[in-house]
């Protein structure tokens, strides 16, 4: 634990407490931990448990949000933890309530939760359509709903740093019901951007490409390309990134959780204090092809 404690010392977020949605696995654990290490306390979410028959990938379990906490402890911070599906507006507003409680204020969202799916548009039925859309864009605007009061009411400003995706910037055939929400949270961190402005509270949008997680399906992927194989043109691939392990180079073509957290904490800190109502790529520029 004092190591934990002796990494947190000066850290760029330190006395700050952080509310992740999404925090089980993946980005939202990638940065739990990271926001632990630079000093803040973390309030972290997840549904550990199915949304949809249409999503299809394994969802994170309590196990997983239980390891999450343990390692956001082992950064010698505080962690509240706390398995709620964000679609449930009431639920969020209760671990809000219980987060102020326990720590007296809240300085950052982290709204990172998200599912996806594959298919056509004018194909998929209105359960797989319902699932993605209200997760990703009805869900994040309750978790808005229910963290921005408590953020103007501690009276400390914020960074509100909404997790989006490529595929908010630019169509992608075969997921448009996902693009759709990806898209919506765009207008969401603008329009919020203006509105709570005049509390000192930044709001940003970041949007990564290929992340290193299980929402990635190659499979489901594959059956898509295969059957359409015009979509591909659509996804670019992934520059490759030059990488050591085990003391031999290699090539890394997916970006890992980590790095995406890398933007997340400074957008989250201090030296990101200009940046609001911005769309921030975080996909080694495959969006400029």
């Amino acid at each position: 634990m004092m190591k934990g404690l002796a990494m947190t010392a000066g850290g760029t977020l330190e006395g700050k407490v952080a509310f992740i949605t999404g925090a089980a696995r993946g980005q939202g654990r990638a940065h739990a931990i990271r926001m632990a290490r630079e000093g803040a306390d973390i309030v972290a979410i997840d549904i550990c448990g199915p949304v949809s028959d249409t999503i299809t990938y394994p969802m994170p379990t309590s196990e997983d949000l239980a390891e999450t906490a343990r390692l956001v402890e082992a950064e010698g911070r505080k962690v509240l933890a706390r398995e709620v599906d964000i679609r449930d507006l009431a639920a969020q507003k209760q671990v809000v309530a219980d987060a102020v409680e326990q720590f007296g204020r809240l300085d950052i969202l982290v709204a990172n939760a998200g599912v996806l799916s594959w298919g056509r548009l004018f194909e998929m039925d209105e359960d797989q359509w319902d699932s993605v859309v209200n997760v990703n864009l009805s869900g994040t605007w309750r978790t808005i709903r229910a963290v921005v009061p408590a953020m103007i009411e501690a009276g400390n400003g914020g960074s509100i740093i909404i997790v989006s995706s490529s595929a908010g910037l630019k169509a992608t055939p075969g997921n448009g019901h996902y693009a759709a929400s990806k898209f919506g949270l765009v207008g969401l961190t603008n329009a919020l951007a203006l509105e709570v402005g005049e509390f000192g509270i930044r709001v940003n949008s970041i949007h990564p490409y290929s992340i290193m997680t299980p929402m990635i399906e190659p499979e489901a992927m594959g059956a898509i390309f295969s059957k359409y194989p015009n979509y591909l043109h659509s996804f670019a691939p992934m520059p490759y990134k030059p990488v050591a392990h085990d003391g031999k180079a290699g090539l890394q073509e997916f970006m890992t959780p980590e790095e995406v957290t890398d933007v997340v904490t400074w957008l989250a800190g201090p030296g990101a204090g200009t940046i609001s109502g911005s769309q921030i790529a975080v996909d080694r520029g495959v969006m400029k092809y």
